[in-house]
């Protein structure tokens, strides 16, 4: 019994080094599995183009997207954010709408100049309604975020783009009909008719759409391997990007290139068109007529600072330098604040748009008392 239970014995200690070689062999490749993701990731952060480190079959697309907002704050804090966005939600609406109104109503204002504002104010409004009424609706909802779906999440990508785009370049209008206005007088009168304000409307939209369509089209090929998570309050371009997997680079630098054509070259046109306005001014006329301008041209330029500093600040910038909580507080500037600014300085700083605000406001009260009379 004793040579058999010996190469029993022998048996065994070759089948348990056989398994133990096995397993050994399993943990070696699972490390180096592991080790060669680490090296991708590595390599993508450091030199490369932002490409996912897990394996391509991995990569899925998310059902919906979670919009997260701000749902991880506090809830008393959020319902307090409520309340205070939500009026000047309101008066934004509501300056906007006055704007346009007053632009088409009234004969004194239906000038080149009036036109483009009055186009300005339903931009705004429409941009205002895509953004607003969902970010506020985030702060009352429960932890956790709004779930959107893909189709959603990307037409909100698209009108935020091209509603945005199509104000960058009603500004960069605005600026050229005030310099033609003031530089080219004579001329003025022949240059900036009915229909080439039209021209100019519809050049800034379809720009601004086709645009808007190119740059979401050309995000949401992309694979989604890092789940459908928006930090955001919208689906903003760099929160939606960050999420996507593969070789980004081209869609990086479409968006590079959108912010161009978007904002750095309707700025310079802007800069360009009111340098020779001022120019032009402390050359001629006399005081009051200097003043008017002034105050026409200062009330342009501080809608052209506000509205380009916050998106060339958000946009014009390489992703891998962004932060998207950061990103969020800015949102509450732009969304929230900047719109209602427009209202405010055209209005304030308009003699012409307090005029007919006045006599507006004088033609209703003498209809209502003329109304009781005949009562």
């Amino acid at each position: 019994m004793a040579p058999h239970r010996s190469s029993w014995d022998a048996v065994c200690r070759e089948r348990g080094l056989s398994e133990a070689r096995s397993h050994v062999a399993k943990i070696q490749q699972c490390c180096t599995k592991q080790h060669g993701l680490v090296l991708r990731a590595k390599k993508a952060r450091l030199s490369g183009p932002p490409v996912s480190p897990w394996p391509e079959s991995n990569w899925t697309a998310p059902q919906e997207f979670i919009i997260l907002g701000f749902s991880g704050w506090p809830p008393g804090l959020r319902v307090l954010l409520f309340a205070l966005l939500l009026p000047l939600y309101l008066a934004t609406l509501a300056g906007n709408l006055l704007i346009l109104g007053l632009a088409l109503a009234e004969p004194a204002l239906h000038t080149p100049m009036y036109f483009f504002l009055g186009s300005l104010s339903a931009v705004e409004v429409a941009y205002t309604l895509v953004l607003t009424p969902r970010m506020l609706a985030g702060f009352l909802l429960p932890p956790g975020g709004q779930a959107v779906a893909p189709a959603t999440c990307a037409a909100q990508m698209g009108l935020f783009v091209a509603l945005g785009g199509s104000e960058c370049l009603l500004l960069a209008a605005m600026a050229l009909d005030r310099y033609l206005a003031i530089c080219r007088p004579l001329s003025y009168p022949q240059l900036m008719t009915t229909e080439v304000c039209w021209a100019f409307l519809a050049c800034c939209c379809m720009a601004g759409s086709v645009l808007a369509a190119g740059l979401t089209t050309a995000i949401f090929q992309l694979p989604f391997c890092h789940g459908g998570l928006v930090n955001h309050v919208f689906c903003d371009l760099p929160a939606v990007l960050v999420l996507a997997c593969g070789n980004r680079e081209l869609q990086e630098h479409v968006l590079l290139v959108a912010c161009l054509l978007l904002l750095v070259l309707p700025l310079f046109l802007i800069l360009l068109s009111y340098t020779k306005v001022i120019v032009v001014i402390l050359g001629v006329g006399d005081a009051a007529g200097r003043r008017k301008a002034f105050n026409t041209v200062a009330s342009h330029l501080m809608v052209a600072v506000l509205h380009y500093g916050c998106a060339t600040a958000m946009y014009a910038r390489p992703l891998s330098s962004s932060s998207l909580e950061e990103d969020k507080l800015v949102s509450l500037v732009y969304i929230n604040l900047t719109p209602l600014l427009y209202p405010a300085i055209y209005t304030l700083r308009n003699r012409d748009m307090q005029g007919a605000l006045q006599r507006a406001l004088s033609q209703r009260t003498l209809g209502e008392a003329h109304q009781g009379e005949l009562t």
